[in-house]
């Protein structure tokens, strides 16, 4: 049951982040107009289930007016409304609340902050740390995301309960991670790796649509384009099953999707989303519908 719409706002970024799965930086291209906001919001509703909009990106303080006006739209609707953001703006604490105090007002009720040393290195007092601390005052729900450069686990036992290498860091191994961060660390056969860990392609709470109208299962995988079929009705008729990249990764994950899809593969890659990302590579222009943008997979 969706439950979460997550609003791409833009590719675009102030950073150019060697984890980022969607290959956002300042010359990515991609940004929603109000009207399309709009369009969104209102097929959210349709839907019947939808609790949460949020507004990401890309950096969504970029276009600081089309995100005030988009949250305040969704929350007079009676959506919560959440962002998440690294705060880049926050260079004090006067500026931080310049920044926020019209995004509560707007009707804000969810933050979420990039804080790790892919933006801010390991300054203490960064703008992602400021921006936290004066949410937190203005008592919004606030967290921050904290992702680490994966490394094989050494303070924790070195193998998990099926005998496999454990990856710490909280690195999603796609996109330009998978250009970055891959060097070094354990690799596993292709025939292990029999699931998808971190989706839930049966039953997904929740979506991320992207400025060219991409409905994402996960980032890359398409369910549908809005500009071309309503949303209501794309989370409607989708059947996992029957989807040609989701159906194999729920009937058996990376593994099953190279068996049925005839991709040859490398004999080992660092886990799953490792597999998942480069076999959906070699296929893309099979799939145009399915896979999607080409962006997001470090084509364009």
């Amino acid at each position: 049951m969706i439950k979460g719409i997550h609003i791409l706002l833009t590719y675009m970024c102030n950073f150019e982040c060697d984890h980022c799965f969607l290959y956002c930086g300042p010359t990515s291209k991609g940004t929603f107009t109000i009207k399309q906001i709009s369009e969104i919001l209102i097929e959210a509703k349709k839907i019947g289930s939808v609790e949460d909009i949020f507004f990401e990106g890309g950096e969504p303080f970029l276009f600081y007016p089309l995100l005030i006006e988009g949250i305040k739209q969704a929350s007079s609707m009676g959506f919560k409304v959440g962002i998440v953001t690294n705060a880049y703006g926050a260079n004090s604490r006067d500026d931080a609340e310049l920044w926020i105090k019209p995004l509560i007002d707007a009707g804000l009720s969810y933050m979420h902050i990039s804080n790790d040393t892919f933006h801010y290195a390991d300054d203490k007092e960064n703008p992602a740390i400021i921006a936290y601390s004066v949410a937190r005052d203005y008592e919004i729900e606030t967290k921050c995301i904290n992702i680490e450069r994966p490394k094989t686990a050494t303070t924790i036992k070195d193998i998990n309960e099926k005998g496999f290498p454990v990856v710490e860091g909280g690195a999603r191994l796609r996109g330009r991670a998978v250009e970055k961060l891959i060097k070094d660390l354990p690799l596993r056969s292709w025939h292990d790796l029999k699931e998808c860990p971190y989706e839930d392609l049966d039953d997904p709470s929740r979506v991320h649509i992207d400025p060219f109208g991409y409905v994402h299962i996960c980032q890359g995988i398409i369910l549908g384009n809005i500009w071309k079929k309503p949303l209501s009705e794309i989370i409607r008729d989708y059947n996992a099953k029957k989807h040609p990249i989701c159906g194999p990764l729920v009937r058996g994950g990376p593994a099953q999707l190279v068996k049925e899809l005839k991709i040859k593969p490398e004999p080992e890659y660092a886990d799953e989303c490792h597999l998942c990302y480069l076999a959906r590579r070699e296929i893309i222009d099979e799939y145009p519908e399915y896979l999607a943008p080409k962006q997001v997979y470090g084509l364009e």
